[in-house]
């Protein structure tokens, strides 16, 4: 009997606990059958109705697909169908505005009552308030509204989410503020708080309140305009664990009346860069002992590199970039930090000495700047101290501006790991070593204004994950061919100028990259106009002048122009007509450059200037056409080009009058016309152009007197030339434009 009720006991925990099991797994994987609830998907989308959506992120979200569960950023309790999460950040915050959610917030999302997740980073509302809705989705865990371009006061009914763990209202474009922050102090719950950018001036309470959540355990409080904190009889800021106080106004008053500040003993992460302290680093931070980063650039800090930060043993970063620090490198503090990972002693102008061998406890370092620091070494010295643990781990080696002299031998090939290798403005001299080429992981090359010499060795062309390479100011010469360039399928970047080099590529070549940025002036490409740029889409900067061209531009890269920020062709043989072409919209909405100048280009430069319908306006701040051989009027059409700062068609044959529209110009410094053909009178529109400092109108063929307003509107900062022509009191300066 007894055995036969052990045996019925065990059967009947089997079935429970096989019943349990089948429980459990349903639980997890949820109904398949359950679809999303019927007025949550209605609620979405209404959502996106507001919504402009360029890159189509939110295609799924279909009236014919019935399952919202099912569509893209939005998360279900597979259990009961209900919308939990909505993540709907831009997936791609640093390309641009196409991948943008654009418009405003349906108050639909208030339908969704279980929702414990928001994402809507780094979208674009165009200025909308911050809905005050959301304060009323008490079950939210999770709120990101970085980047997402709200504006105006933040309402405080975001206060009555307390369950509320994760809040980020940060980098906003249009000005964020609040008037008060007490509503912070329902959120007890909170770990992560994100106020960066948001104006916190009116908000004296801040510090007191912020004080009050317990379970907080990181702060960011960049650029909110702050000066000063209040100090705490007592702080709950146990749990802190990193705090940003970088961008703003603080100068040594923190630390000397809010002593809180050393008592934050589980800090890891503390950034204090770009305030305004000065004096000596204050020692009462040696007291974070666990700290891993502290970022103290951009400050006014003038003391010698302190000893206590040797008490620091877990620091991995450490910052102490473009401040005015004196002695020399060689530091007890420093040495000890045998943590250490990325060091950045950089603009630090009276730091001196040399980088000591003691460094050679640094095992861990994979990142070191000490640009412009007075070091006066020899680079093989300093190859040897980073070298000498073995594993040549270093990642980062920058020393720019540090008067670093010697070769640049087979040694660097030792340094399998190192992806940027800057080494601009320094001393030194001799030929380019093949080991460049082996160095594998390399993205960064920039040796810009030294004295290498010699040719570019052919193994520079293995390097396949380059994306920058800077070989500007330097004595290089020889020829660069296909091989050069072989694998570099990840170039973006590629300047050379200020050498004697000679690009010699097949005509029907096409490059393995797609460059963004290509200087070249002074090199050797003509006489043919370089057919290999036809493939470049995504090139923006451009600089091919004086590089022995004597050819006509392609009608495919006139139809191209407009994706130029900055274009420089001047000082060339360029010949030919400016022709009527299909020119795309700017791509890229930044001010720069158009010069064409010293050229042979001639005819009308109606088609270049005048935009046509649906066209936006011109994105240049300088024009220069000068001393080419364009003609007939100069077009009447230049509201088009509002930034305009420069413009010179000097050096022309350009005849008949000044058109009106030249006084649309508000912005214009420097108007040159001089040695052309142009007749009539100054029009009285000029005069609004109210920040021209140089007008030179000389050697033309204008009549009549000059204008009184000249005369009363010119005379501070500025100076007007009309030698040579038929005006009365006439005045004679020479300059260069």
């Amino acid at each position: 009997m007894k055995s036969t009720m052990v045996v019925f006991v065990a059967l009947l925990f089997l079935e429970l606990f096989t019943l349990v099991t089948m429980i459990n797994i349903s639980f997890c994987i949820g109904n398949p059958n359950v679809g999303c609830v019927d007025s949550e998907r209605q609620a979405l989308l209404k959502l996106k109705q507001d919504l402009s959506d360029p890159s189509n992120r939110l295609a799924s979200w279909n009236i014919g697909d019935g399952d919202c569960c099912a569509w893209d950023g939005v998360v279900c309790n597979n259990f009961t169908g209900h919308v939990l999460q909505l993540n709907l950040g831009n997936p791609n915050p640093n390309y641009g505005t196409g991948s943008k959610l654009v418009g405003k917030i349906n108050p639909s999302l208030f339908d969704l009552k279980h929702l414990i997740h928001l994402d809507l980073s780094d979208n674009d509302f165009q200025g909308i308030q911050t809905p005050s809705y959301l304060g009323s989705l008490k079950n939210l865990r999770y709120l990101n509204l970085s980047g997402a371009e709200f504006a105006g006061v933040i309402p405080h009914q975001l206060g009555n989410i307390s369950n509320l763990q994760y809040l980020d209202l940060s980098k906003s474009y249009y000005e964020l503020q609040v008037e008060s922050i007490s509503w912070l102090s329902g959120l007890s719950f909170l770990e992560h708080l994100d106020l960066s950018l948001v104006d916190l001036t009116k908000s004296s309470d801040g510090l007191v309140t912020i004080n009050s959540l317990p379970s907080l355990k990181v702060l960011k409080l960049s650029s909110c305009e702050l000066h000063h904190f209040p100090s705490l009889p007592s702080t709950n800021f146990s749990s802190l664990k990193a705090l940003d106080l970088s961008g703003n106004h603080f100068n040594n008053s923190l630390f000397q009346y809010s002593s809180w500040v050393f008592g934050l003993r589980n800090l890891v992460f503390f950034d204090l860069s770009d305030n305004e302290f000065h004096g000596k680093i204050p020692s009462g931070l040696g007291n974070l002992t666990f700290l891993r980063h502290l970022d103290l650039s951009s400050n006014e800090f003038n003391s010698a590199i302190p000893g206590w930060l040797s008490k620091l043993n877990d620091l991995e970063f450490l910052s102490l970039r473009g401040n005015s620090l004196h002695g020399t490198i060689s530091s007890m503090g420093l040495e000890k930090l045998t943590s250490i990972k990325t060091l950045d002693l950089s603009f630090n102008v009276e730091l001196g000495g040399q980088i000591p061998t003691s460094f050679v406890r640094l095992c861990k370092l994979t990142s070191i700047d000490v640009s412009y620091v007075k070091l006066g070494q020899d680079l093989s010295q300093v190859l040897d101290i980073f070298s000498s643990c073995g594993a040549y781990a270093l990642e980062s080696l920058v020393l720019s501006g540090c008067h670093i002299c010697g070769h640049l031998t087979n040694q660097l090939g030792q340094f399998k790991s190192l992806h940027t290798l800057e080494l601009r403005d320094n001393s030194l001299s001799g030929p380019l070593p093949p080991a460049l080429g082996e160095l594998s992981s390399m993205k960064n090359l920039d040796l810009f204004n030294n004295t290498l010499d010699g040719a570019i060795p052919m193994s520079l062309g293995q390097l396949s994950h380059l994306e920058l390479m800077d070989l500007s100011n330097n004595r290089l010469n020889g020829t660069l061919s296909e091989i050069h360039f072989v694998n570099l399928t990840k170039l973006t970047s590629f300047s050379a100028f200020g050498n004697s080099l000679i690009f010699k590529v097949n005509q029907s070549w096409v490059p393995p990259f797609q460059l963004e940025k290509l200087r070249l002036r002074s090199c050797h490409l003509g006489p043919q106009f370089p057919s290999w740029l036809r493939s470049q889409k995504h090139l923006f900067i451009l600089d091919i002048s004086n590089t022995r061209i004597s050819d006509t531009i392609p009608r495919w890269f006139w139809n191209s122009i407009s994706q130029y920020v900055y274009l420089n062709l001047s000082t060339n043989q360029i010949y030919g007509e400016i022709p009527n072409c299909d020119r795309p919209l700017p791509l890229v909405p930044s001010p720069g450059l158009l010069d064409l100048s010293n050229n042979a280009l001639s005819g009308s430069i109606f088609h270049l200037i005048c935009k046509r319908e649906n066209e936006s306006d011109n994105i240049y701040v300088y024009l220069k056409l000068s001393k080419n051989y364009f003609s007939g009027d100069i077009p009447d059409c230049w509201m088009s080009w509002p930034n305009l700062l420069v413009l010179n068609l000097g050096n022309n044959f350009f005849s008949g009058s000044l058109p009106i529209s030249i006084g649309t110009l508000s912005s214009l410094e420097l108007l040159n016309l001089r040695n052309n053909r142009m007749v009539g009178i100054i029009p009285v529109s000029i005069q609004n152009c109210s920040n021209l400092k140089v007008l030179d109108m000389g050697e033309n063929e204008f009549v009549g007197d000059i204008p009184i307003w000249m005369g009363e509107d010119f005379q501070v900062y500025r100076f007007s030339i009309f030698d040579q022509t038929s005006f009365m009191g006439l005045c004679q300066f020479n300059f260069v434009v």
